[in-house]
């Protein structure tokens, strides 16, 4: 700072300021810029939301639009013949490309996630693809219109279930395609739009053929030039219709021959290509209700425009003929409406044409000359025309003489009645001047393919005078309404599809689901058998017959990971049913009835309801019940009904009590859960259920099929491991040359396979310690069946309550790597079974101790620890003590 010299020598003479007042500028700068700053920032942190808001809404474009390829993709991946094929479209296929840009794409606007979903979503289409070509190669024989589980063949819909809305009397009903569930819908807003309930096209009625709407839309800018074919337009333009139903090579040709003929008509009827009925009425507008005046006026403003458009071109006074015509068309309005004649629509649009037209006075047809000179030799004529005289000027009541005489006439001796409302005017207007057209207005187009009312035997007769008028009315009036109706049909549909959960009882298999030769030669032949029984069959495969009356019910048990759900969801897939999946947990022991009211809480009553919506479809349903060791024995009893030939349930429906009837329908129950325990006490299942169904208890080995369960573990594992999910779906043969391979067989050769594999040695080496840890898991199954069907009574040690299922398996096998050495593999297999060790509580310690055991990996103080545990449980050779619960401790 520079010191000002007149403040250099202190002035005690004055009074110095005190500091807040000499700076008060600095701090209204301060201030000011604190203002600054929080505007720049306020402006930095809005610049920087919109590009967020730019980037998600560009993230979720790109995700929207590869879910819709995706889509696409699966439904053509569906449609290949071969693995080949399907193979070649993952790699090439526009669609998959499309996918894969799309992942790119969210990968760098930094959302990984859904790119990771878009790739996982196009390798699980490729897998199911895969999946559904092998299963239609080993399970049906007829291009899948039938499925063979075992020895009964299945009949399959192959059309996904959809929600429809279909008349129902006086009122609509909500109907599930493929089932029996019809349920009356309370619409009102869609009452209005009766007519339009059985009308599936915007472009088509009971009135018009959509070939007659396609082409009369063409009309008005059709070109008849050689050199581009009518045909051409037509397809251009039933292309840019998607939404109208237009058939390729049927509606496009039928629209092609109605188009030329509607141009033939039109070149030579001139103006009588407009309505009879509005050329008439505007004949006696001219004659009764303009004066000199006027009618000059719009004569000369008429044929003024015409010349314009000579000159200028046609854009040049349309606005002005617009108007023209509009002024017109309301005059002739305002005069029917106070003489009470027929309304006629746009009248003004032929009026205009007529006045700038090169003769003076109106076109009239040969049929209303023909009519009348038919009439005038009649012995009625002097009558009529006496009448008409006396009337004098009442336009009214001449013209409803005239029109009454004339149509009687027309109805005894012309065929349609053409030309009457011409000849009206002519008795009405007599001194108008006319010159009359000879061309048709009417013709009969043949060889059309198309089938509609209006079609008979390929002949349909259009005119020009009446078609385009009555085509645009529908375009103008009808399409309109119609669409609007489909769009509140569609939110209602939707409404209804949401508050059923419709999507969520459609079955989706596992991409990964491996149909191992365990569930081929022994799983679906027993769920076939059983679904014989409550679906029927379309014949066994030595053809005999097949009992018709529907019986029983399918019990899946096992602990949980081993695939009950994924296989019932498997089945229902492959037979195209309705699966109705009921959360047990969900539940619960306090729901005893059918009754969605009585329902403790919004879960159950929400259970209750799928349960009712099944039993209301009726027909194509498979109801499946899951965890049934959640669920009370009360509710259990209520389907011992259906095990029986009866197949009648009592439940619950909108308030009223319904008997469900369900002999003869295709409708199956299987109920799945584990029977070992359940909230820490062992569940019983009512013993009139368990003696009416087939009882299997997937978790055990069926008797000679030893090798298959345990073979089961490595088939199901290799979609878990990156380096060998490429064998997932491996024929059986390739698979246990592999096996052998890994196992050191001296027998087995790589070249016997009948598939190359890419990288055997790590394939090899990998498949090496994944059998490792097979035999743990089959290990600590075996001992986990066996110590959970002991009563606690009976034991002589501690319960084993580590898992050895197949997610298990999965589990470890996902973390197997070709590279690890034996130790690292017992070292997974400590660390899994340690931390799963770790929710017992105090039961861990026996547990891993008869683990050690199994796995022959047991220390000597282990192995005399676990005789100190086992000394609680006496044997009888050793006193009788207090035993400990074999429940599984709570998370308490």
């Amino acid at each position: 700072l520079i010191r000002r010299p007149e403040l250099s020598t202190p002035d005690t003479t004055h009074f110095s300021p005190p500091p807040r007042s000499r700076f008060a500028e600095a701090e209204d700068l301060a201030a000011d810029l604190a203002l600054r700053r929080e505007e720049i920032r306020q402006a930095f942190a809005a610049r920087r939301q919109t590009l967020l808001d730019e980037a998600a809404a560009r993230a979720d474009r790109a995700a929207a639009s590869a879910r819709r390829a995706l889509q696409a993709l699966s439904r053509r991946l569906a449609g290949l013949g071969s693995a080949a094929d399907i193979h070649a479209a993952q790699a090439a296929d526009p669609m998959a490309l499309r996918i894969r840009a799309a992942a790119g794409e969210l990968r760098d606007l930094d959302d990984q996630v859904r790119a990771q979903e878009l790739e996982d979503g196009l390798l699980a289409a490729v897998r199911t693809a895969l999946r559904e070509l092998r299963d239609r190669a080993d399970l049906s024989e007829d291009g899948g219109a039938t499925v063979r589980l075992g020895r009964h063949r299945f009949a399959v819909r192959r059309e996904p279930v959809e929600l429809t809305l279909q008349p129902d009397g006086d009122g609509l009903a909500f109907v599930v395609t493929g089932t029996g569930y019809r349920r009356p819908a309370d619409l009102p807003e869609l009452l209005a739009g009766r007519e339009f309930w059985t009308q599936p096209l915007v472009s088509e009625s009971p009135t018009l053929y959509r070939a007659e709407y396609l082409a009369a839309s063409l009309l008005p800018t059709a070109i008849g030039d050689p050199g581009e074919p009518l045909l051409d337009q037509v397809r251009r333009a039933a292309e840019r219709g998607y939404d109208e139903g237009y058939e390729r090579g049927v509606h496009d040709h039928d629209a092609a021959a109605i188009l030329g003929a509607l141009l033939r008509l039109r070149a030579g009827a001139g103006l009588l290509q407009h309505p009879a009925e509005v050329r008439a009425t505007a004949q006696l507008f001219w004659a009764h209700g303009a004066t000199d005046a006027q009618r000059a006026a719009w004569q000369r403003r008429a044929r003024s425009l015409a010349l314009a458009r000579v000159h200028f071109g046609p854009d040049g006074a349309a606005t002005a003929s617009s108007a023209l015509a509009a002024e017109l068309t309301d005059a002739v309005a305002e005069f029917t409406a106070v003489t009470g004649l027929p309304p006629a629509p746009r009248a003004g649009d032929y009026l205009q044409e007529e006045l700038a037209g090169p003769h003076d006075g109106f076109a009239t047809g040969i049929a209303a000359r023909t009519l009348l000179d038919g009439f005038r030799h009649t012995a009625a004529a002097p009558v009529l025309a006496s009448d008409l005289d006396a009337l004098g000027t009442d336009l009214p009541a001449r013209h409803q003489l005239a029109a009454a005489w004339l149509s009687s006439y027309a109805d005894t001796h012309v065929d349609d009645g053409e030309g009457v409302p011409e000849a009206v005017a002519h008795l009405c207007a007599p001194g108008l001047p006319r010159y009359e057209i000879t061309a048709p207005v009417g013709e009969t187009v043949d060889g059309l393919l198309g089938t509609h009312p209006r079609v008979h035997e390929g002949r349909l007769t259009v005119r020009i005078d009446e078609l385009p008028r009555r085509a645009r009315a529908f375009r103008e009036v009808r399409a309109p309404a119609f669409r609007a109706f489909q769009r509140q049909r569609a939110d209602v549909l939707a409404a209804e599809r949401a508050r059923l959960r419709l999507d969520d009882h459609r079955p989706r298999p596992l991409a990964g689901f491996v149909r191992n030769q365990l569930i081929d030669r022994v799983y679906l032949p027993l769920v076939g058998d059983n679904l014989a029984k409550q679906l029927g069959t379309v014949g066994t495969l030595d053809t005999t017959a097949v009992p018709t009356d529907r019986s029983g019910l399918l019990l899946l048990l096992s602990p949980p990971g081993y695939g009950k759900t994924t296989l019932l969801e498997y089945v229902a897939d492959r037979l195209g049913l309705l699966m109705v999946r009921v959360d047990g947990p969900a539940l619960g022991t306090g729901t005893t009835s059918l009754d969605p009211d009585r329902a403790p809480d919004a879960a159950a009553r929400r259970e209750v309801e799928k349960i009712v919506f099944a039993l209301e479809a009726g027909s194509n349903v498979l109801l499946h019940l899951d965890d049934i060791q959640h669920v009370s024995a009360e509710l259990l009893q209520k389907f011992i009904p259906l095990c029986d030939a009866q197949r009648r349930v009592e439940a619950v429906s909108d308030g009223v009590a319904r008997s469900f009837d369900l002999r003869g329908r295709r409708f199956a129950v299987c109920l799945a859960g584990n029977p070992h325990t359940a909230n820490g006490h062992r569940f019983q299942i009512p013993d009139m259920l368990a003696n009416r169904a087939d009882v299997w208890n997937l978790g055990e080995v069926l008797t000679g099929h030893q090798e298959l369960f345990a073979l089961s573990f490595l088939e199901n594992a290799l979609a878990a491991n990156p380096v060998l999910a490429p064998l997932a779906g491996t024929g059986p043969a390739d698979l246990a040359l592999l096996t052998a391979l890994a196992a050191g067989d001296p027998g087995a050769q790589a070249d016997q396979l009948t598939h190359p594999v890419q990288d055997l040695d790590r394939v090899l080496a990998a498949l090496t310690r994944l059998r490792r840890v097979q035999r743990t898991v089959l290990a600590v199954n075996i001992a986990y069946i066996a110590s959970a069907a002991q009563e606690d009574t009976d034991r002589l040690e501690p319960p084993f309550l580590l898992q050895g299922s197949y997610r298990t398996m999965a589990q470890l096998a996902a973390r197997i790597d070709p590279v690890q050495s034996d130790t690292e593999v017992e070292a997974l297999l400590d660390d899994h079974y340690l931390a799963e060790a770790r929710t017992l509580g105090s039961a861990a310690e026996a547990n891993l101790l008869k683990l050690a055991q199994l796995r022959g990996r047991s220390t000597p103080e282990q192995t005399t620890r676990w005789h100190v545990l086992c000394a609680a449980y006496p044997s009888p050779a050793r006193p009788s003590a207090a035993r400990p619960s074999a429940a599984r401790p709570s998370a308490d």
